[in-house]
């Protein structure tokens, strides 16, 4: 019973993540085009998080949780771990991987991406307005750690998969943790990071075949200079500073 909670948000994950991997392949040929087949993953885990919020499993779940890693577990490595996608976006052309966009491109994609997931996650916490596990306040559905940890391995994957793609997909390992993290932290329960994982694969997959500004050249002569940077807080984002020199 202690491993149920793992299994179940594992195997919920890997799901999400083949079924990227095996759409990406069946739609090679194609790959500028979302299908509607890409979204089977981010909506099967939103339903899944919908469906079992509030049920007698999903409190199971999380005293299984809470007798696993401790009552006293505790640690800020989740609020690290969902920028490790980002820092892997910036460093895969120096590992020798070749990225879908440039750097400015790239900068882009990750505001767009994490401005629109974030607005979906807020919106929810303020409308479902349901009590975290430990009682801190009513924002626990869905997870907004988990909805950028997989809106910037989302974003990760699509830039690199064409290149390499254990490296592509190894941001949705620290996207993964994120969420378990979060459920040993006792501030989110599993329907929570079910939910945010659907909202953060969603996000990335839509920008990154939208690919915002595409057509917008910064030019030769000047040269712009961004930096995307995490914010941790009392709400954790993004924060980014660009310049035109």
């Amino acid at each position: 019973m202690q491993t149920k909670l793992i299994m179940i948000v594992l195997s919920l994950f890997t799901f999400a993540a083949n079924a990227q991997t095996k759409d990406t392949i069946a739609t090679v040929q194609n790959m500028d085009k979302v299908s509607n087949k890409q979204f089977i993953a981010p909506v099967a885990l939103i339903a899944s998080g919908a469906l079992l919020m509030n049920t007698a499993l999903n409190a199971d779940l999380q005293k299984n949780a809470n007798h696993f890693f401790g009552e006293n577990f505790h640690t800020t490595s989740d609020d690290y771990l969902p920028f490790v996608p980002v820092a892997q976006i910036y460093l895969g052309k120096t590992f020798g991987y070749k990225p879908k966009n440039d750097f400015q491109h790239q900068t882009i994609n990750i505001i767009v991406a994490n401005a629109i997931g974030g607005t979906v996650f807020t919106a929810l916490k303020h409308t479902v307005k349901e009590p975290r596990p430990d009682r801190s306040d009513d924002f626990s559905f869905p997870s907004g750690h988990t909805s950028i940890a997989f809106t910037n391995a989302a974003l990760l994957y699509y830039e690199y998969k064409d290149s390499n793609i254990w490296y592509a997909s190894s941001g949705f390992l620290f996207a993964t943790a994120t969420g378990v993290l979060r459920i040993a932290n006792n501030k989110h329960y599993t329907s929570d990071v079910l939910a945010g994982a659907g909202i953060g694969l969603a996000s990335g997959l839509i920008v990154s075949y939208w690919n915002p500004f595409k057509s917008v050249s910064f030019g030769k002569k000047k040269k712009t200079t961004a930096y995307v940077y995490p914010k941790i807080g009392s709400q954790l984002g993004l924060g980014a500073i660009v310049k035109l020199n």
